[in-house]
């Protein structure tokens, strides 16, 4: 589905379907921003109200795993909103 780290490429190899019909927009960025910075910042405060660390502890902690994080499910929500768009046969709005 992929060519490159998320680019999508023009079809599929093994059936040859087209995947320039489908489009994820911006919609993986913000399930990205969201769901990373849901799971970061609540373990952020349980770290900081636990164990009280000076701020460069939380800059070692917080910094990689926010890039991890978002590197992971960037790529995995666009795969899922193409998916779905494909599912529910999703495509651009056409006037009458």
């Amino acid at each position: 589905m992929f060519d490159g780290y998320i680019a999508v490429r023009p079809h599929c190899p093994a059936c040859g379907l087209d995947y320039s019909i489908f489009d994820a927009g911006d919609g993986p960025a913000v399930f990205g921003i969201l769901i990373v910075g849901a799971i970061v910042c609540g373990l952020a405060l349980w770290v900081e109200f636990t164990f009280l660390p000076p701020l460069w502890v939380h800059a070692a902690l917080w910094l990689p795993l926010i890039g991890l994080l978002t590197a992971l499910f960037l790529r995995l929500s666009k795969s899922a909103l193409l998916v779905l768009q494909y599912r529910h046969k999703a495509g651009e709005g056409r006037r009458a």
